[in-house]
């Protein structure tokens, strides 16, 4: 805090004001405070000496004050303060500049001039305490910008620029948006669009920079400017032939707004432009909505709504885009934005060469939830390269056990059979589900689609279930039938997967019978609502629930995999019982058991671990198997674990700040979790109560 000293003529000597950069005083042409403070409203309209220079500067009064800042009363630097540029505009204040160039203080600063800013602070303080005009120093935390590169201090200054005045334009691009001309998705991010623009401030588009467009004005000697867009040959204003051009340049952004017509030939009317403008989508991050975005949709705007090539264009509207999709920063592993200083950039050709191009990709759209931020985990990476090697290896299976000679199953009539008529259902309906996805913009939603159909549908159990028909004999139409399905479902996997994985796909569909030189080229599948089988869905699902229930028994009461198990069943309706009998084989080969006994009741059977898949009850005998007793007291002990974690994963679904603040992704997870834990606890104590 230091004192400046108010005019001779009034009772008041000193005006103690507080500042963290005494160094620049000597730029200050004003001391303000706020309208409502009592303290200073009866100096409201008298003036005050600056200590050095003794320029008499005014005391005013004006709202942008922070009356709980220091003692309330504040120096004004116009020249060197962005607020204090603001107050000045406002009152009328003139601009000493006291900072050059090179951070010394100017002439302005009159014995001080020539000093670096920080040894004038230094020295500026010293002075004050000398003449007795220093009231106190303290320590003062508050942002200080700083340079990206080399972190020096950032200076305001007060230099000449050129500015273009946005408003007109801003109200252009707001009123596309309210009609509808142009969407934001997700919604939210429509109010953020329109609070900057209703609040947009004239665009500084001079850089001093050495690369970049030159601005085109140029000056004469007189200083009369001239804007042409090529260089004149003499003034507009006197005549004069000796013209200099301006050395700054625009700002990059402006020549980005030009984008969406500028690669399209404009200004002339080309075939582009009538054919390729608007765009259909764009897809950015939200830290440039303002910076690219609202810019390309002003300049859009501006200079395409009377263009020639409005008038025969496949789309006549200005507007740059119709559809603006924004999705979020790609994060590091713990969450924080990467930059350069603070040394956390992951390097993308790294990660290609580590985890694969295809993996890399699959991981950002199954991460990519609508206006959230992906933290790149390298666990997810490894998910999605195990199931590239997934696909490698289910194509290998089938181009193995395959050949061409099997198309010639396509003109024997081989009727479909249930585990036929399954995959055909689960297929279409995931590719018409994807569809809607894709159209929806929910990338990930149609990643996670594809990764449960390839892994689990395909691969878990519609290779395992047709690989007793692919080693059927030579000669067998079964045989044929069931490789020529493989393949054609492999095939549509393949192009159903390619935008998301388009190089293993490319690589592997050039090995399958196809037409056409490449997949980029073939048609995207379609849904056939003819294909989807509810019924086969639902046998299929009870098959494969029967099979997955004795595997868990199995691992649930550490029975050793060598053994083979007898499996009671009970089926509850006809359709239950036709199932097990046509689907015996199956379900002995996948679940390792040795026969299938069909019982009329299960009440009397003890020492059995009990389950229930769709209409069907079973049990599988334990005696002689395992120590029922041990695994008794041990499963109790896994109830409970399981049951205490149950307990902190309600807890935690049922707070409201978790649920609205937590990425969309760690809420998904947890109530997946919550689902998981709580089957695997119902599953347990069903098996206890067999026991």
């Amino acid at each position: 805090a230091l004192k400046a000293e108010p005019e001779a003529a009034t009772s008041e000597r000193v005006l103690v004001i507080a500042t963290t950069r005494p160094e620049t005083m000597f730029g200050d042409t004003a001391v303000a405070v706020h309208p409502d403070d009592e303290r200073y409203r009866h100096l409201i309209g008298r003036t005050a000496l600056i200590p050095f220079v003794q320029r008499e500067v005014p005391i005013l009064a004006d709202a942008r004050v922070e009356r709980e800042f220091g003692t309330g009363a504040v120096k004004i630097t116009p020249a060197h303060d962005p607020v204090d540029f603001e107050i000045g505009r406002t009152h009328g204040l003139p601009r000493v500049i006291a900072l050059d160039q090179t951070g010394r203080l100017t002439e302005a600063a009159g014995p001080f001039a020539g000093l670096d800013r920080f040894q004038a602070r230094e020295r500026v303080v010293e002075e004050l305490e000398k003449r007795g005009q220093l009231v106190r120093v303290e320590e003062h935390t508050h942002a200080v910008g700083h340079c990206q590169r080399c972190d020096t201090v950032i200076e305001p200054l007060v230099s000449m620029q050129w500015f273009l005045r946005v408003k007109p334009l801003a109200e252009e691009a707001i009123r596309a948006v309210r009609e509808g001309r142009t969407r934001i998705l997700p919604e939210n991010w429509t109010k953020v669009y329109f609070e900057w623009l209703e609040n947009v401030r004239d665009w500084c588009l001079s850089r001093q920079l050495w690369w970049g467009h030159r601005i085109p004005a140029w000056y004469c000697a007189e200083g009369h400017v001239t804007v042409a867009r090529h260089a004149p040959s003499a003034c507009a204003t006197c005549g004069r032939t000796e013209l200099r051009q301006e050395e700054d340049v625009l700002d990059t952004w402006f020549s980005s707004a030009l984008w969406p017509f500028s690669t399209l030939g404009w200004p002339e009317d080309t075939e582009d432009l009538r054919t390729f403008y608007p765009t259909s989508l764009l897809v950015t991050g939200f830290d440039i909505l303002f910076f690219w975005v609202a810019r390309m949709m002003m300049m859009g705007l501006k200079f395409m709504a009377d263009h020639p090539s409005r008038a025969h264009a496949r789309d006549p509207d200005a507007v740059p885009f119709r559809v603006v999709l924004i999705h979020g920063l790609v994060r590091d592993p713990y969450g924080q934005k990467m930059s350069k200083t603070r040394g956390n950039v992951i390097d993308p050709l790294e990660v290609f060469e580590r985890y694969g191009t295809d993996a890399v990709r699959f991981t950002l759209l199954a991460s990519a939830a609508p206006g959230n931020d992906i933290s790149l985990q390298y666990s997810k990476l490894e998910t999605y390269r195990n199931f590239c090697n997934k696909i490698w290896n289910a194509a290998r299976f089938v181009l193995m056990h395959t050949d061409a000679a099997d198309v010639v199953a396509a003109t024997e009539e081989v009727p479909p059979t249930l585990v036929d008529r399954w995959m055909q259902s689960v297929l279409h309906r995931t590719i018409a589900e994807v569809t809607r996805d894709l159209e929806e913009f929910r990338f990930h939603e149609a990643a996670h689609r594809l990764y449960h159909f390839f892994w689990h549908d395909f691969c878990d159990w519609y290779l395992e279930l047709q690989k007793s028909a692919v080693a059927a004999p030579e000669d067998s139409p079964r045989r044929r039938a069931a490789r020529r399905r493989l393949r054609e479902v492999l095939e549509t996997a393949l192009r159903l997967l390619h935008p998301f994985m388009p190089f293993i796909t490319e690589e592997l569909w050039q090995r399958l019978p196809h037409e056409g030189e490449t997949i980029c080229l073939a048609p995207y599948p379609t849904a056939d609502p003819a294909r989807v089988d509810p019924v086969a869905e639902r046998q299929v699902e009870t098959l494969i629930e029967v099979i997955t229930k004795v595997r868990n028994i199995r691992a649930v009461m550490n029975i050793d995999p060598a053994k083979e198990l007898r499996l009671l069943v009970r089926p509850l309706t006809a359709e239950a019982a036709a199932l097990i009998e046509e689907q015996e084989a199956a379900i002995r080969r996948l679940a390792r058991v040795q026969r299938i006994e069909r019982v009329s009741s299960l009440d009397g059977y003890q020492q059995v671990a009990r389950d229930v898949a769709g209409e069907i009850e079973m049990a599988v005998p334990l005696e002689g198997l395992i120590d029922v007793e041990r695994e008794r007291e041990r499963l109790r002990r896994t109830v409970e674990k399981l049951e205490r974690e149950l307990e902190q994963l309600e807890r935690r679904l049922a707070n409201a700040d978790f649920l609205e603040r937590a990425p969309e992704e760690v809420v998904r997870e947890t109530r997946e979790r919550h689902e998981e834990v709580s089957e695997r606890r119902q599953r347990l104590l069903a098996i206890l109560r067999g026991l």
